[in-house]
């Protein structure tokens, strides 16, 4: 090869190793710069700190990529700095600016201080913080590092707020909901912030409760039906029913918001985000003791706390209300309605009836229960006077001279079949009956008019046979029953005409 041909190839050699050389800087230097084109608005990433200045906290995003993080994101309340090189931090992209990839550590809110950070901020979906300065119509100014944006009435809170009080010269974190007009257009929300802060504690709250437990709270607001508690994240309701055994004790009476209370979690509707709560759970069942200190027949006193028309309601104890039937208010007299006879916050003294601690019922009556003087059953065959109550289609009722009712069934009257009995034996007709059945375990009489009838036919028959005896030699006496019978009926006949 000649000497021209070897310088050539050296030169060719040089030159693409030059090349390669560039083409490895340019790499190089495209990695470096695109690595802001890589991270995306509000994308997580966790570095290492490399440096600490007066004002940034330099971190390793890789392939000699470098970001910053505002130093006073690392400072406490006393002053105190808490990062140091090499520790390994959380942040969020913002932005790039000035050449510099912008990161922040703190997702609830992050400090503009101009409308391209706010820009930045929008399209990160990163908080900013702000401060209330004021209500306007429709909702409330917000100052983000001078720059005036809105937030409306709806967004400021879980729930509405109208009034400036609460919100004014205080500082949020919010979200940007809209940048428009180049800045001129700026819409904030803390509620969007509330709510995700909500869910993530709904997402952990969801795996530790369960119903049954008893678990601590704060009242937050007190309402007619019941009082709102906060649970660490999500609110339940304790029904006014569940604040107490005593039902005269209202919410506001019983609680106050910022108390801390201890409450049982009686439901649980994560679907519909239903958290049913209860105090009254945690406190002693005062039925338990019913059935030792209210006896049948005592003598109980309270006073009357609500009339229904069914009767009136005494409070015996905290939690124990009898109810005094309409029908035990009158002292024997018909009413209409309790308030003829008591009025509410009257006190009463009454009886004790009945008491049912399953059903959580306790009867009560003005007067004392007056048991009834039990009449022995009459005995079967018994022959008992008595006079019609009750005409039935089944037979007729007969209140007896002992103070007892019996049952005379139609096929014991002794009269044929369809007869009206109605109009043969109207209320208060005498009738003579033989007891045919006494049933003790019920308490009922069974009576027969016709065996009564047979009865005296027999004994008439036995009468007339006797009579029949005496006479048998008398020309006049009959030759045969038959006869005998004839002649007492004719006779039976004429008395009946001519009494």
């Amino acid at each position: 090869m000649s000497d021209e041909n070897v310088e050539k190839e050296s030169l060719e050699a040089e030159k693409a190793g030059e090349e390669s050389a560039m083409k490895e800087d340019f790499a190089e230097m495209l990695e470096k710069s695109s690595m802001g084109a890589r991270l995306s608005p509000g994308q997580k990433v966790k570095a290492k700190v490399v440096s600490v200045s007066d004002d940034l906290v330099y971190i390793d995003l890789g392939g000699k990529s470098e970001g910053a993080v505002d130093l006073a994101e690392f400072i406490d309340k006393d002053g105190v700095r808490n990062v140091r090189e090499g520790d390994a931090i959380e942040a969020f992209f913002v932005t790039v600016e000035d050449g510099l990839m912008k990161l922040t550590t703190l997702v609830s809110g992050y400090s503009a201080v101009s409308l391209s950070a706010i820009k930045d901020a929008y399209e990160a979906g990163i908080a900013i913080n702000g401060e209330v300065k004021q209500e306007i119509k429709g909702g409330f100014e917000v100052s983000v590092g001078g720059v005036r944006c809105f937030c409306p009435f709806s967004q400021i809170d879980l729930k509405a707020g109208r009034e400036g009080g609460p919100y004014v010269a205080q500082t949020f974190p919010f979200k940007v909901l809209e940048y428009g007009e180049e800045g001129k257009n700026v819409v904030l929300s803390r509620r969007a912030l509330l709510e995700q802060e909500r869910q993530a504690k709904i997402r952990e709250l969801k795996d530790r409760l369960a119903v049954g437990m008893e678990v601590s709270a704060e009242v937050k607001s007190i309402q007619n039906f019941g009082a709102f508690a906060d649970l660490g994240g999500v609110e339940g309701l304790i029904p006014a029913s569940e604040i107490s055994w005593d039902r005269s004790v209202s919410p506001g009476e019983a609680l106050s918001v910022g108390q801390g209370i201890t409450v049982k979690i009686i439901s649980l509707d994560w679907d519909k985000e239903r958290l049913t709560l209860s105090l009254k759970a945690l406190q002693p069942d005062p039925w338990m003791a019913v059935p030792e200190k209210y006896q049948v027949g005592a003598r109980v006193s309270g006073p009357i706390v609500r009339l229904s028309t069914f009767g009136a309601f005494v409070r015996l104890e905290p939690g124990i209300d009898g109810l005094i039937h309409i029908s035990n208010l009158g002292a024997g007299r018909r009413i209409n309605h309790p308030r003829e006879v008591v009025e509410a916050g009257q006190c009463v003294e009454a009886y004790v009836l009945t008491v049912d601690p399953q059903g959580r019922k306790i009867s009560l009556s003005m007067q004392p229960k007056i048991e009834p003087v039990k009449v022995p059953l009459p005995a079967v065959g018994e022959i008992l006077e008595g006079t019609v109550q009750k005409v039935m289609p089944f037979g007729i009722f007969l209140k007896l001279d002992n103070g007892l009712t019996g049952l005379v069934p139609n096929m014991e009257m002794g009269t044929p079949s369809g007869s009206d009995h109605r109009r043969m034996f109207p209320a208060g007709t005498a009738l003579r009956t033989v007891v045919i059945e006494a049933d003790s375990a019920n308490n009922k009489i069974r009576l027969s008019r016709k065996a009564v009838l047979e009865k005296a036919a027999q004994e008439e028959f036995d009468e007339y046979k006797e009579s029949r005896k005496t006479s048998a030699g008398s020309p006049a006496g009959l030759g045969s029953f038959g006869e005998l019978l004839r002649a007492k009926m004719e006779e039976k006949k004429n008395k009946a005409l001519c009494p």
